[in-house]
């Protein structure tokens, strides 16, 4: 369910999967990629994966399509730039996970690609994939 769509302009980059922007009224929001979810800034990749979505977001018009707005106050958005979907470039990159989780939020299409996505990613031992134990962000925030 779409809450709210508009475009806007980067201005921050916090993780691999939340950033703010600025929108055309001058109006910060924070916003947390739907679909996925990024090592910590803490976890090992987690600053690689924050400079990979810097290096695809920071500083450009994105279009936010957001279903809702989570307990933090932070858009739940998808963001793409220049008709890509920089949540699942994330993915790609073996620089976060598809958030099963949450996955009931996102359309059956979004679902079946992520989740394809993760496992080519980890196939081809890419980012994160690299290494054999890696803890899910949701589990390390768990225990922390």
């Amino acid at each position: 369910m779409l809450i709210a769509a508009f475009l806007a302009i980067v201005v921050g980059v916090s993780d691999g999967d939340t950033v703010t922007a600025l929108t055309h009224d001058k109006e910060q929001v924070k916003v947390r990629l739907s679909g996925i979810d990024a090592p910590e800034s803490r976890q090992p990749y987690g600053q690689r994966s924050k400079r990979h979505l810097s290096d695809l977001v920071y500083g450009k018009e994105v279009d936010l399509s957001c279903g809702k707005i989570d307990r933090y106050k932070r858009h739940i958005c998808l963001i793409r730039i220049d008709g890509k979907d920089a949540n699942l470039e994330q993915i790609k990159a073996g620089l976060a996970w598809h958030y099963k989780a949450y996955a009931k939020e996102q359309s059956a299409r979004e679902r079946e690609v992520y989740a394809l996505e993760e496992v080519e990613a980890r196939e081809r031992r890419e980012g994160l994939w690299k290494e054999t134990d890696q803890v899910p962000p949701w589990e390390w925030r768990r225990k922390k």
